[in-house]
């Protein structure tokens, strides 16, 4: 059977260069590989594989797991998280945490976020000394980070967040993850000449000026002063700042009148809108522009596929495009008021949506449940 994979792997690199695994979220962003003819898609394949991060995110090698290749077949469930730049010594936060779901039949994907500030039970995590408890979702992936006498592992970090969001949705196991700095996201976005997207409403910036820069710090109280940059209601090209700015708006003060929720959608918006820019023939028919984004992607990312690498998961999902990936909106509230403010929880249909995930049900469990579908804006 693995020799098998073997030779269709090889063949999908010579015929159906592949490409695209989409960096979230969440900040982060999904690029689902595979895609149209190129010249010389082997030598970029290698090059990507043998570039991008690799690092035991599920903590299968330090359990003494031995994973090695194999068919990829479905249900997959991908986990994307997407953190900020920080200091080497900071632990990480999971500043965008997002999931994509793909059914047996490969036909569709289906992309939904969690809450950063979901108050969720942390497992205990003896390589952490981490004893366990109640806190934050986005606070799970720096517990986990902890390593005595060393800079923070974002990697361990991010295996006690999977199991955290496992013991939470009840989805066993995740079958490939991905972290992604958000720094790299701006990198990837302009290697791509920049992403043109369906922008729903007026959206201010809490943090940039109209040039990108930075806004000042306000010197007599909490936030920023100046000009803002702004983001106009309708068809709009976002270079890499851009993007990430925008995506990262939360604030109805700034346009975002639903807060995380609107901005879990928007990141997922985006998503869509890069795939699209991904598969375009800007991007595929365009050997210097596409080496530049792998290139870009493979700095930017650390990934893990559980035996299977990048480019066996691109040839795999190379069917998934953005019209066959659809968006799902989970509606949660917060819990407590200003200074007692303590996180988010979801409503109890969420863990029916889950519950359809883990049964091979999401189809029509969105049928029945079309309220939780995010509209196209």
């Amino acid at each position: 059977m693995v020799e098998a994979v073997d030779g269709e792997r090889r063949e999908a690199r010579r015929s159906a260069p592949w490409w695209a695994w989409l960096c979230t979220i969440l900040g982060s962003v999904l690029i689902v590989l595979s895609g149209g003819a190129l010249v010389g898609a082997e030598a970029l394949s290698v090059r990507y594989e043998g570039a991008v991060g690799k690092a035991d995110l599920f903590g299968d090698q330090a359990a003494g797991t031995q994973t090695r290749r194999q068919e990829i077949t479905g249900p997959l469930n991908i986990l994307l998280v997407g953190i900020d730049p920080r200091e080497p010594e900071t632990p990480p936060l999971a500043d965008s945490i997002m999931i994509m779901h793909v059914p047996e039949s490969f036909d569709q994907a289906y992309l939904f976020s969690l809450p950063r500030d979901l108050i969720v039970d942390i497992p205990r995590f003896e390589k952490a000394d981490f004893s366990g408890g109640q806190d934050r979702l986005n606070a799970a992936m720096s517990y986990g980070s902890r390593v005595s006498g060393k800079n923070p592992d974002a990697a361990r970090g991010f295996e006690l967040l999977a199991m955290t969001i496992a013991k939470y949705t009840g989805i066993e196991r995740f079958d490939a993850g991905v972290i992604i700095n958000f720094n790299g996201f701006k990198k990837i976005v302009d290697a791509m000449g920049g992403v043109t997207m369906h922008i729903e409403r007026d959206v201010v910036s809490e943090h940039r000026k109209p040039d990108g820069t930075h806004r000042e710090g306000n010197p007599y109280g909490e936030g920023y002063i100046g000009p803002q940059a702004e983001y106009k209601k309708g068809t709009q090209h976002l270079n890499g700042w851009q993007a990430l700015d925008y995506v990262r708006q939360r604030y109805p003060r700034n346009g975002v009148p639903d807060a995380d929720y609107g901005r879990q959608r928007h990141q997922q918006q985006f998503v869509k809108a890069m795939v699209d820019q991904a598969f375009s023939r800007d991007v595929v028919t365009n050997p210097l522009k596409l080496d530049a984004v792998l290139r870009a992607a493979g700095k930017s990312l650390i990934f893990n596929g559980r035996g299977n690498d990048v480019v066996d998961f691109g040839f795999a999902l190379r069917g998934v495009r953005s019209d066959s990936i659809q968006t799902v909106k989970l509606p949660g509230g917060g819990v407590g008021m200003g200074s007692n403010y303590q996180g988010e929880r979801l409503e109890p249909i969420a863990e029916e949506f889950f519950a359809a995930v883990r049964a091979e049900g999401v189809a029509q469990f969105l049928l029945e449940h079309p309220e939780l579908v995010n509209k196209e804006p």
